[in-house]
């Protein structure tokens, strides 16, 4: 980064050699060769950020660095932070293209130069797609069924529930797309950038499988449409019997179905840009197929069509194998009897056996469509539910009953062919709301999608709203019950019943619903893999990966072969009944997180949320959601728990394998939130003993390359805490911030990374200090926040304690033993650490031993009982040790200590040592006097250290006095206190310099001649003796625990005190010195 802008002019910066100039000629546009030469690559900090015209990239054009003087008291700063007419310029310039069939479009026509700007409006971009999504193959195929099932309130209130529920979610969505750019993905990236990548991943999935599977239920619907009303002699399967029919209907749907599915496939695959424009075709197919409708109920009004319906009592006739609604007739005087009566009696003739039902009732013809103003509004206002294969019957029809019920199988009736509830027909109708994403998913096509989002959307919902409200109380006022009731249109010569009210011919429906449905299913197919591609190239599902790759345009030719398998899977259901509730499940999960994530936005108040769409609120999205949820389970329960587990299966995945994203999402802040609130909530200071656990402080030494010297030290952690709790880990860096910040994030990173594959739950923290002592300090001080704070502090033993120059000297570590004391923290010293297990060792057998000398509330105990959750410790058995005393009863302490642990509910193996008191041997006599005479000696050096350092001053002195009279008076007057005073001649200098001399050699002489002082010899005693029976009892154990004695009262015994613990663990593979933090941590009591 340059430093100035002074403009000088530079020779031989350059490997060429540059022409001079003279000197008065520069300019102030000129840059400094350096400013190109220095500018250093900007650290990244590992995130994948998303692409942004706010984010300055690395790659930003050398030539583009502001040139002038205008602005020099910002020039230090125009790497990272652009002047804003250069911003300005980035967010004009900035382009956000639907992903897919855009870049399809332009790989075509590479010719082009320019990518032209989105143009679209809300009616074309918006309105239409939308309007196009929503209205489809249930309105034209079961809605008249719902109707006459439901009865027109029970309809009226099936498709109000549906309606408000997508309109709630509308507003939501309206709120989330307005809230800044949604590229393409639509409510996939709405979902995953504003609840994070796991529900992100999750909900998506689950719109990708409901998107996938309402490809399925179109195709369904084309294959219904052709073969039951446009070919039926087109099947496959034949029917031998009535009780046949609809094993044969669903035989013939799946080999159809599977060469539909295959030729879609391979139409998406080759020419999806003329499926796109082939979508104007199949919109005007739906819009006249719904004027159609109207016009037919228009006319009904005065001349209402003939669609005569034949009736045996109340029950409906099909009209598949007779013509003449009648018993017989009369031909020339004489009667006949008709194939109606051939198909209920035994012969032609008269005095034939005849069915029971058959001879007791007449046969009657009504207008199947009487008309707008025929008054049947009344009879099809109540529900109708029958079991699968009852007959459809016309209620208020006179009808006799025999004495006993014959066969009906083999005769024309009319039959339901599914058991009917309102729950079901709820599932069943809701795809026919769905749709409504279809304008945020060509967001990157508008010309303003801020404004055409929420307009096109809302408008597009409350025209198929009042389509459908409209329809449910025309279709009950206009045709009559038992044609309502008839799925596929038996009744009425196998004509589609919707059909049979449209003008000018029931054709324009029927052409119109294929094409609908037919363009519907591509549309889906086309989608699907769009949006698995999306899912894919985010990372957050690793497994899917593969599916993100596709031809060299961008065509996701993976996720196509995918998402024409899982389309084979609704395929073989063959059932549209069947398949309908399944995506109605993925698409009520998609909707919910929509709305979830608009009130979490909305309560939480982040300051990035602002939408230009205002007429949302928390309470609406909530009330959407809650809506979702309810029609989930009154749908169909075990979908909903399916789908359920489903998303909650994938969340989980992407939680413990996915990528980690940071999106800004609300989760996030949710949890920040929530943390807060926890924070406020937890007691500032110490919990009950029952609530006591270790919160950890590990204190990690950093080599000279900020690499952990100890990594065994977080294996420990980790098997201590089994994620639970706190953990912080720290370490101190020596120096001063603003020189060490590099090497303090390089630290954090390797701290971080460590913690990762050692499976440590945690914190890290780093601390720049001037001297590593203090920077130990601060750590203890102030880690954690508020209540949670940590109680214990967990560091390794110093190996190379005993030299002094080490910042791991026993100052350090005595200091710090000192201050967890005063700060009332428990302290864990783990000696030869590096021999401590790995998390992936296990010990199939061996010892805890504990020795437990002094009470310290418990902590002795209360750690072996930790350690032993985790598997490296499991099968290791706990053995505690106590030491009595020559006025102990040892076995009384035995049984009081067992039953002490039986109270505690902990199993272990009791052992009281007893120690007699003896006399000192000469061991320990002369093991004192060697540290003492160490201990003497180290500050007789560092005294003749600071000897030596005091005379070369005085030798700089007396060079400074020699060279001039009045230096060395200013340097005199000018001296800091700490320098000595003096005029220094050559006797003076001389007689210093043996004094001193004299004063070493006699110090060196007293440390041969000195006593061991008498307070240090019992130490040292206690510390032989203690060490010996550690070492009979527990040499073997793969971990010895014991009471860490504290540090002298007097300072200057600190070094003697590092030599009493090192004799006390001396010969012991694995000790884990404890000292208690002063409370008690482990009760009998619940």
């Amino acid at each position: 980064m340059p430093t100035s802008f002074t403009v000088v002019p530079v020779e031989g910066q350059d490997s060429e050699p540059q022409p001079s100039r003279p000197p008065e000629e520069p300019t102030g546009s000129q840059q400094p060769p350096q400013a190109e030469l220095s500018r250093p690559g900007e650290p990244g900090d590992g995130i994948p950020k998303e692409s942004s015209p706010f984010i300055n990239s690395a790659e930003m054009d050398r030539g583009n660095i502001y040139e002038g003087k205008n602005m020099a008291l910002f020039e230090e700063e125009m790497d990272s932070n652009p002047m804003v007419s250069s911003l300005l310029n980035k967010l004009a310039n900035y382009t956000n293209l639907t992903q897919g069939v855009v870049e399809h479009e332009a790989d075509e026509d590479s010719k082009r130069k320019e990518i032209k700007a989105p143009c679209m409006g809300t009616f074309i971009g918006v309105y239409l797609p939308c309007l196009q999504n929503i209205l489809g193959v249930i309105l034209f195929l079961r809605l008249t069924w719902i109707v006459g099932t439901a009865g027109v309130l029970e309809s009226f209130i099936i498709v109000f529930m549906c309606c408000a529920c997508t309109m709630l979610t509308a507003i939501s969505m309206s709120a989330i797309a307005t809230n800044g750019v949604v590229p393409a993905g639509g409510s996939y990236y709405m979902i995953s950038r504003s609840l994070g990548p796991e529900f992100g991943g999750a909900v998506g999935l689950c719109f990708y499988l409901g998107t996938t599977f309402a490809g399925a239920m179109y195709i369904l619907g084309t294959i219904e449409i052709l073969l039951t009303y446009i070919s039926p002699n087109a099947s496959i399967f034949k029917a031998e019997d009535v009780d046949g029919e609809t094993q044969a209907m669903l035989n013939n749907m799946r080999v159809y179905g599977t060469c539909i599915i295959a030729l879609m496939a391979i139409v998406v695959f080759v020419g999806v840009k003329y499926v796109n424009k082939l979508a104007l075709v199949f919109l005007a197919c739906v819009i006249l197929s719904i004027f159609a409708i109207y016009a037919g109920v228009i006319k009904t009004a005065f001349d209402p069509p003939d669609f005569p319906i034949c009736l045996l009592g109340n029950r409906t006739l099909s009209r598949h194998n007779f013509d003449i609604c009648a018993k017989f007739i009369e031909v020339n005087n004489e009667t006949l009897t008709t194939k109606l009566w051939r198909l209920f009696c035994d012969s032609p003739s008269l005095n034939a056996t005849c069915d029971e039902y058959f001879s007791l009732n007449n046969v009657t013809e009504i207008q199947g469509i009487p008309g707008i103003t025929s008054g049947v509004l009344i009879d099809n206002l109540w529900s109708t539910y029958t079991d699968k294969g009852s007959i459809v019957e016309k209620k208020g029809q006179p009808s006799v009953t025999g004495t006993e019920e014959t066969k009906v199988g083999g005769v024309p009736y009319v039959f339901t062919d599914i058991m009917t509830f309102f729950t079901m027909l709820v599932g069943i109708y809701f795809p026919s709301v769905t749709g409504i994403m279809a304008g945020s998913n060509r967001s990157g096509d508008l010309r303003d999608a801020q404004k055409s989002i929420p307009t096109g959307t809302i408008l597009a919902i409350s025209t198929t709203s009042f389509i459908y409200l409209s329809c449910i109380v025309l279709f009950g006022a206009c045709i009559e019950g038992v044609i309502l009731r008839d799925k596929f249109g038996e009744a009425v010569n196998g004509n589609l019943v919707i059909g049979t009210l449209a003008w000018p011919s029931p054709w324009v429906i029927v052409i119109g619903s294929f094409f609908s449905t037919c363009g519907a299913g591509l549309q889906s197919l086309t989608g699907a893999p769009r949006l698995l591609q999306a899912i894919a190239r985010d990372g957050i599902i690793p497994f899917l990966q593969v599916f993100g790759h596709g031809k060299a345009n961008g065509e996701p030719t993976w996720a196509l072969l995918l998402s024409a398998c899982i389309c084979e899977i609704g395929i073989l259901i063959a059932s549209l009944d069947s398949v309908a509730p399944i995506l109605s499940m993925f698409f009520l999960m998609c909707y919910m997180f929509v709305n979830l994530a608009c009130a979490v936005q909305t309560l939480l108040r982040t300051p990035n949320w602002r939408p230009r769409f205002k007429y949302y609120h928390w309470a609406l999205s909530f009330l959407g959601m809650s809506l979702c949820f309810a029609l989930m389970f009154i749908c169909s329960w075990y979908y909903a728990l399916i789908a359920i587990l489903i998303a909650g299966c994938i969340y989980k995945y992407i939680e413990y394998r996915g990528a980690e994203k940071e999106w800004g999402d609300g989760i996030r802040g949710l949890s920040l939130n929530a943390a807060r609130y926890a924070l406020l909530r937890v007691e500032h200071g110490h919990p009950h003993t029952k609530n006591w656990r270790p919160q950890v402080l590990v204190l990690l030494n950093l080599d000279s390359e900020q690499v952990v010297k100890h990594p065994r030290l977080l294996s420990f952690t980790s098997q201590l805490k089994a994620g639970k709790g706190l953990t912080i880990v720290g370490s101190v860096l020596q120096g001063i911030y603003l020189d060490k910040y590099i090497e303090a994030q390089k630290a954090e990173e390797n701290i971080k990374s460590l913690m990762g594959i050692e499976k440590t739950k945690g914190f890290c923290q780093v601390v720049v200090s001037p001297s590593f002592r203090d920077g130990m300090s601060h750590l203890i001080q102030s880690a954690g926040l508020g209540g949670m704070t940590h109680n214990t502090v967990l560091m390794a033993w110093p190996q190379s304690w005993k030299q002094t120059d080490s910042p791991f000297s026993w100052k350090n570590f005595v200091d710090t033993v000192r201050e967890t004391t005063a700060a009332q923290h428990a302290l864990l010293v783990a000696k030869n650490i590096d021999l401590f297990p790995t998390n992936q060792e296990r010990f199939s057998e061996g010892d805890i031993d504990v020795w437990w000398i002094v009470h310290d509330g418990g902590m002795l105990m209360l750690l072996p009982f930790l350690l032993r959750q985790h598997k490296v410790w499991r099968k290791c058995k706990m053995r505690i040790f106590t030491v009595a005393q020559m006025d102990d009863n040892s076995i009384q302490m035995k049984k009081d200590l067992q039953m002490f642990l039986y109270h505690l509910r902990l199993n272990a193996e009791v052992e009281v040592v007893e120690m007699f008191e003896n006399d000192i041997s000469a061991f320990t006599y002369e093991k004192t006097l060697m540290m003492e005479q160490r201990s003497q000696m180290l500050k007789q050096m560092q005294l003749s250290k600071n000897e030596r350092e005091r005379e070369a001053q005085l030798i700089h002195d007396r060079n400074t006095a020699s060279h001039s009279a009045a230096v060395v008076k200013c340097n005199a007057a000018a001296a800091t206190p700490e320098k000595v005073q003096m005029t220094w001649t050559k006797e003076k200098f001389i007689a210093e310099k043996h004094k001193n001399r004299e004063t070493n050699m006699a110090g060196f002489k007293d440390i041969f001649s000195m006593k061991p002082n008498q307070s240090n010899v019992r130490r040292m005693h206690t510390a032989v003796k203690l060490n010996g029976v550690i070492l009979n009892k527990s040499q073997h154990a793969q971990l010895v625990l014991l009471n860490m004695p504290g540090p002298p009262k007097n300072r200057k015994g600190d070094e003697n005190y590092m030599e009493f613990l090192e004799v006390l663990t001396e010969g012991l593979n694995r000790v884990l010195l404890v000292r208690g933090g002063g409370c008690e941590v482990i009760t009998i009591y619940s």
